[in-house]
């Protein structure tokens, strides 16, 4: 290809200026002598010429195809009903097309769901990243496949910035139905034994006008009615436990619907104790009072309500009633009328010295079968003829005691069970043999019922913590009144906080000290979810996890410490997975809780409608009404229209890699100067002659 060049001996603006002076001279001469001057002004150009320093430039051109990018969506709404059959057809169809077309390469780009956030569809950031090597010239065009709800789009023309035209296939069929469940007031927070509002709303196209509800709460069911679709509606929802309490609100699918993802919502509800009510009863002044007293006193959260028996009612020394300054124990007040009022009531060495009637203690049974909370600390009095072990309490005690007291140093160690449970799983010091905490000095000698075994043990393997529920409540009994010993440093203590803290929010059904318990949460590495499984067993069944689309897999777990199994897993879509193990239930939600993905699923042809139009392009459903797919033929066109009802267009640019340049300067060598002097001879010899006429 030859090409001619201009390459000045002096700045252009300098040559201009020459320029503008030369034809100055040469109309002032063809004023002054006529047509002779004309010969004046070719070398006056030849010289200008010969410092502009022209060249015939010889190019090695190699042509290359122009670029057609094949924008291929393949977010969350791209999954839904046989998008991904159309999309996976559409693509081999088009890839098999660009095939006949010699002058132009496709270069397919798949565009996934972001990996973190609710960015939503993002096309045409990934078109700009994808093309970010190639000239915009040699951009032929730009296909995008999709179901037209794109969540990046330009605001214009220009600021797409494409010379190419734009067409958009839309996936998906206009005839689409739905129906999902749109959360509008959802409390993230709480108070236990309270009534907290959920308002919803469940919304349809191409419904019945009313859908039926299923509303469950940690996995079980608790309500099902029917409502008004396009309706706001509300919920009440009791606040059973601390911690996530899970509320899962389902409408029922609508026959051959687009998906049933956006069917369910679920919504975790930190569960707050306003205040954890503890009534501690102490049956006589001891060095573990206080110990107790300072624990519970030292938690914010703590309401405590403490009684020590100071003087029982065998107690009889003639003193009036008046003149004593001690507050009497309001038996009647705590046991009958606000006995439900506590979350926890704890015996600390308490004997039964007729301070309170046997009818107590049948509240106190029904108090802990109707979800309440009962700790026995017992001392030497547990061994006696006063023990509560002879009350009614004994229906729901976890162990019974033989009359003897053992008195002799001993460590507290974990039994086989108490290594695996969470209470006293991983106590520090546990983990030398024997403990690396000081002695205790005594235990009371007992046997524990059937079934139950207990999670720490004395000398000669004797029960000294044991753990049992009695239907919907709790019991612990703790054989040992040295827990002081441990908080008063002796050879060097051990972990009261630990253990005594943890055995009463086990007691209150603290969610994390459940001894079964699966658990899911994202690890804050893109979508990299931890699974736990808490058991008592030996070993856990797999479990399975449900994506947002139903997509299943199967998880092994392996165990970290005793009773603690985990593993992880990378979530290949946002949205809310759902986790099972036999009976238990978890869920977690990957990215954000109501992905833009969701939230419209309809395949659109009008958002892109003016972008493409606007560029030369054409926007067109792919699905033919008998249930087929047409994809339009590709065109190569130079110029006029770039599409029609079955085809679409692409402009060439005819771009090409230079392979080599030869260059052949013309003002310089003897030709140049030859002609220079020919144009000076003629001027010279025609004003000459004119000269010698005159």
């Amino acid at each position: 290809m030859l090409s001619l060049s201009f390459t000045p001996l002096v700045p252009w603006p300098v040559m201009i200026g020459f320029g503008v002076l030369v034809a100055v001279f040469a109309v002032l001469a063809f004023l002054a002598r006529g047509r002779t001057a004309i010969l004046r002004a070719l070398a006056l150009a030849l010289v200008l010429l010969a410092i502009a320093n022209p060249s015939l430039v010889r190019e090695d051109r190699e042509p290359v195809k122009d670029i057609a990018a094949i924008v291929v969506d393949r977010s969350g709404s791209q999954a839904l009903g046989d998008r991904p059959a159309m999309t996976d057809a559409v693509r081999a169809e088009l890839q098999r097309r660009f095939g006949a077309l010699t002058n132009i390469e496709p270069r397919f780009i798949d565009v996934p769901d972001a990996k973190d956030g609710d960015e939503g569809t993002r096309l045409f950031t990934a078109l700009s990243q994808a093309l970010a090597d190639v000239p915009a010239e040699r951009l032929a065009g730009v296909v995008m496949l999709t179901d037209g709800v794109v969540h990046d789009i330009p605001a214009s023309v220009a600021a797409l910035g494409l010379k190419g035209p734009l067409h958009v296939l839309v996936t998906g069929h206009p005839d689409e139905r739905d129906r999902q469940i749109k959360l509008i007031e959802a409390p993230r927070f709480g108070i236990v034994g309270r009534d907290v509002t959920i308002r919803a709303e469940v919304m349809e196209r191409g419904g019945t006008g009313s859908a039926t509800v299923t509303v469950r709460r940690d996995g079980e069911e608790v309500g099902r009615r029917t409502f008004p679709t396009g309706q706001p509606f509300s919920l009440t929802m009791r606040i059973e436990h601390g911690g996530p309490n899970v509320v899962e609100i389902e409408v029922e699918p609508l026959p051959g619907e687009l998906t049933t993802i956006n069917n369910r919502a679920v919504l975790p509800i930190e569960g707050i104790r306003e205040k954890l009510r503890v009534l501690l009863v102490s049956g006589e002044p001891h060095q573990g009072e206080r110990t107790w007293r300072n624990l519970l006193k030292s938690d914010a959260n703590v309401d405590l309500v403490h009684f020590t028996i100071l003087r029982p009612p065998e107690k009889q020394d003639g003193t009036p009633i008046s003149e004593l300054s001690l507050i009497a124990f309001p038996t009647r007040e705590l046991f009958v009328q606000k006995i439900k009022d506590f979350d926890l009531i704890i015996f600390d060495r308490y004997a039964n010295q007729s301070v309170l009637p046997s009818a107590y203690f049948d509240n106190i049974v029904r108090y802990v079968r109707e979800g309440g909370a009962l700790l026995i600390a017992a001392g030497p009095e547990f061994a006696s003829p006063s023990s509560l072990s002879r009350t009614r309490l004994s229906a729901i005690l976890p162990g019974e005691p033989n009359g003897r007291v053992v008195e002799q140093p001993y460590k507290a160690a974990l039994t086989g069970v108490g290594n695996r449970h969470p209470v006293t799983r991983a106590l520090p010091g546990s983990e030398a043999s024997p403990p690396a905490w000081g002695d205790w000095l005594r235990i009371v000698s007992a046997q524990v019922k059937p079934g139950i075994q207990p999670i720490l043990q004395g000398p000669n393997a004797l029960p000294l913590l044991a753990l049992s529920r009695e239907e919907k409540g709790r019991v612990a009994l703790l054989l040992s009144d040295h827990a002081w010993l441990w908080a008063r440093g002796y050879q060097e203590g051990g972990p009261y906080l630990d253990l005594l803290r943890r055995l009463g929010h086990w007691l209150m059904k603290e969610p994390a000290l459940e001894e079964e318990a699966l658990r899911a949460q994202t690890t804050g590495h893109g979508r990299e979810v931890r699974v736990e499984r808490q058991t008592m067993a030996d070993t856990v069944e797999p479990v399975t996890v449900t994506g947002p689309t139903g997509a299943q897999r199967t998880l092994s777990l392996t165990q970290g410490e005793p009773g603690l199994f985990s593993t992880t897993f990378e979530a290949t879509e946002l949205g809310l997975h759902t986790l099972r193990s036999g009976t238990l239930v978890a869920f977690v939600s990957v990215g954000p809780p109501n992905p833009r993905e969701l939230a419209d699923v309809f395949s659109d042809t009008e958002r892109l409608k003016a972008l493409a139009e606007g560029t030369g392009g054409s926007i067109r459903r792919v699905a033919e009404a008998g249930g087929g797919i047409v994809v339009p033929r590709l065109q190569s066109v130079r110029s006029g229209r770039l599409g029609g009802s079955d085809w679409i267009g692409f402009r060439p640019s005819d771009s090409a890699n230079i392979r080599g340049v030869e260059v052949y300067p013309l003002a310089l060598g003897l030709w140049a100067l030859a002609a220079l002097a020919a144009a000076v001879l003629a001027m010279w010899l025609v004003e000459g002659r004119r000269g010698r006429a005159t």
